[in-house]
């Protein structure tokens, strides 16, 4: 799904939104959904030309960002894929994340032969009860030293976001 927004960097005219590089592709995600950060983790790892930069909701130019969209600012009901100045979300942003990192994600593009309605029903039903069925962090995900610099701004995160305790061992992140 995209946003529909005035033109492409509409954000850029926003007083609310600070200025930050936007020269390649940013992924938006809940930094307390332990399914969006093992999303965080997953393209960290397999994005190996570094093509993407990340950040929690939670940061202030996330925070911004959402509310620039027009979308809940706390409940964060999407992942957001921002890239060339236009917001992607929902499933069509997650399927363009995917073929961003190459063969053989990018074989998540078949995904399109469902309609967009029925795609985005089933990401929205995910997103609903994403911490029912994944959890929740106990702190705002950070990355590790290894992929600090592929995240934007880390001075802008909130306070709340702290460095997350290690994972119970029965328990994927």
């Amino acid at each position: 799904m995209i946003v529909d927004t005035p033109a492409a960097y509409s954000y850029r005219l926003d007083l609310r939104v600070p200025d930050f590089p936007d020269d390649r592709p940013i992924i938006i995600f809940d930094g307390h959904c332990v399914l969006c950060s093992g999303w965080a983790n997953f393209v960290l790892r397999h994005d190996h030309s570094a093509k993407y930069r990340l950040m929690a909701a939670q940061s202030r130019l996330g925070n911004a960002l959402y509310l620039h969209w027009g979308l809940d600012p706390v409940d964060f009901q999407t992942n957001i894929l921002l890239a060339d100045g236009i917001a992607w979300m929902r499933s069509e942003g997650s399927i363009r994340m995917m073929a961003g990192l190459g063969f053989p994600w990018s074989l998540a593009a078949g995904c399109r032969v469902l309609p967009l309605q029925i795609r985005d029903r089933l990401y929205e039903r995910v997103a609903r009860n994403r911490f029912r069925l994944f959890g929740r962090r106990a702190t705002c995900y950070l990355p590790t030293p290894e992929f600090r610099d592929r995240f934007l701004d880390e001075s802008a995160v909130s306070p709340n976001c702290e460095t997350p305790p290690p994972p119970p061992r029965n328990e994927a992140v």
